[in-house]
């Protein structure tokens, strides 16, 4: 939402502006020029990317119209579902655990965490390492190495969908340009036709450049920027299950190990400690 809040504030002002100025917006309605400048970008695009970074940027771009997939109500679940995890392995061993990480879209625990449940690589990620532990990998050390290799991939993988359309941000002023000077080379050729005509022309090449810009910085940057922050916020969703996982496996407590898990969120996405603190007294015991 706050995407389209954003477009709909830059093209009031952008254009608001223009007509409050005197402009004529019939003026700045020039197809042709948003064809070139579109299609161009389009295609450097797909030159520039593989099948899969270009699927997964459509998905992406359309993911801004919904609310981010993480913030402090999904961290707090996901917090309350480790201390269910560690609870349930202090009393009655790692191996209580097994049922629910062999068949985790059958599981009751992870059922009871609808959100979690939901995201594949949340779910694939903690019954990995969770895996581990029951077949008696005990250095934390070692453990950390995989998991901050495993999270540094990810992140990269989303990344690489920002900074894909980081590059068409910074690639749309260069086809503006490219637009106007078509329009520039057209007005050249109609040089014969009377002032008002060439005055026409030579504004809608400049259109062109004005596209270019107010494209790249009024739409695709900030939607690159909006990725990067999500794919930000997504690492440290995984981040926060490993500190978890670590601490626990380094004979913390269930609490302390939710604890070091808690401490590793942004501070205006982290649940306080009371809060962790009375989700975890309304779960059930241990089953």
């Amino acid at each position: 939402m706050l995407v389209i809040a954003g477009s709909v504030i830059v093209l009031v002002c952008v254009f608001g502006g223009f007509i409050a100025m005197g402009g004529h917006i019939d003026v700045l309605i020039q197809p042709i020029e948003v064809v070139i400048i579109g299609g161009a970008a389009t295609g450097a695009f797909v030159i520039s990317n593989t099948k899969t970074v270009l699927k997964a940027s459509i998905k992406s771009v359309l993911g801004l119209m919904k609310a981010p997939k993480h913030n402090k109500a999904s961290f707090l679940e996901l917090l309350t579902l480790l201390y269910s995890i560690f609870k349930l392995a202090q009393a009655k061993g790692m191996l209580a655990l097994e049922q629910h990480v062999e068949n985790p879209h059958e599981s009751t625990l992870f059922k009871s965490f609808p959100k979690f449940a939901g995201d594949h690589h949340a779910v694939t990620f903690i019954c990995d390492y969770l895996r581990l532990m029951t077949l008696g990998s005990d250095k934390a050390h070692e453990m950390e190495a995989l998991m901050d290799e495993e999270i540094e991939t990810h992140h990269k993988d989303q990344v690489e969908i920002a900074e894909a359309i980081n590059k068409v941000a910074e690639g749309t002023p260069a086809l503006g340009i490219v637009a106007a000077v078509l329009g520039v080379i057209h007005t050249m050729g109609s040089i014969n036709e009377p002032p008002e005509v060439l005055g026409h022309l030579i504004g809608a090449a400049l259109v062109g450049t004005f596209l270019g810009i107010l494209i790249s910085y009024g739409f695709v940057g900030p939607m690159a920027t909006a990725l990067k922050g999500r794919a930000n916020t997504d690492s440290k969703y995984f981040i926060c299950m490993k500190a978890g996982l670590l601490a626990y496996m380094q004979g913390y407590a269930p609490a302390v190990a939710v604890e070091f898990a808690r401490k590793t969120l942004y501070a205006h996405e982290r649940p306080s400690f009371y809060e962790v603190e009375e989700a975890v007294q309304a779960l059930p015991a241990p089953a």
